[in-house]
């Protein structure tokens, strides 16, 4: 079976010394590259937002950082301003061999709804067209890594079980925010939705 790599938002604003780190999310730039080498299809997505996006706190009244709020119908938290399109803080981190991506696919781009799948928008029902992608691939499993664990990551390899992919995510190779009690509740959906977790993986 042909198994596509996903790699999750790797990028300066997700790392330390980002506007939204991710403790020690840049520790798994080489196992990321090594993956990427092995694969036979891989994707990188990418945060990518408008100064005015929906999901950041500053645009909305008297909230601040990791409240939770209403964003395009949808309640999530409201985040720090990061991944702007066409900053820095939006680019992949330097280390990450991109040059080996077979699409890139940028996410987030509607100022109104925020998109933590690499599958579909936070309204659980408009597409980024990664599935039929895959699909015309000859995808049939699929392994998740990067940042952040407990949000992007696991909500793409939740989606991905759900469109009958068989699904991996390598732990290793991810680093989670783990605040409030996300990422006890990323990994009981993940488990839910029948997607195995692997600390050691290859490909």
């Amino acid at each position: 079976m042909t198994e596509a790599l996903i790699v999750v938002d790797l990028q300066n604003d997700f790392c330390p010394g980002g506007a939204l780190p991710v403790d020690d999310g840049d520790a798994i730039v080489p196992l990321v590259n090594r993956l990427l080498a092995q694969a036979k299809v891989r994707i990188l997505t990418q945060d990518w937002h408008p100064p005015q996006h929906g999901s950041f706190a500053i645009n909305h009244p008297a909230a601040h950082p990791f409240d939770r709020g209403m964003v395009g119908g949808v309640e999530q938290v409201l985040w720090p301003v990061h991944c702007v399109q066409g900053t820095n803080g939006a680019e992949f981190h330097p280390g990450v061999e991109t040059d080996r991506a077979d699409l890139i696919l940028r996410k987030g781009r509607d100022g109104a709804l925020d998109s933590y799948s690499a599958f579909f928008e936070n309204d659980r029902v408009t597409p980024t067209g990664l599935d039929g992608y895959l699909r015309s691939r000859g995808v049939e499993t699929v392994a998740v890594v990067g940042l952040a664990l407990d949000f992007c990551v696991a909500a793409t390899a939740v989606d991905a079980a759900g469109l009958g992919y068989l699904v991996r995510v390598i732990e290793s190779a991810c680093r989670a925010i783990d605040r409030d009690g996300s990422l006890t509740a990323a990994r009981a959906a993940m488990d839910k939705a029948g997607v195995t977790i692997e600390r050691e993986g290859d490909l």
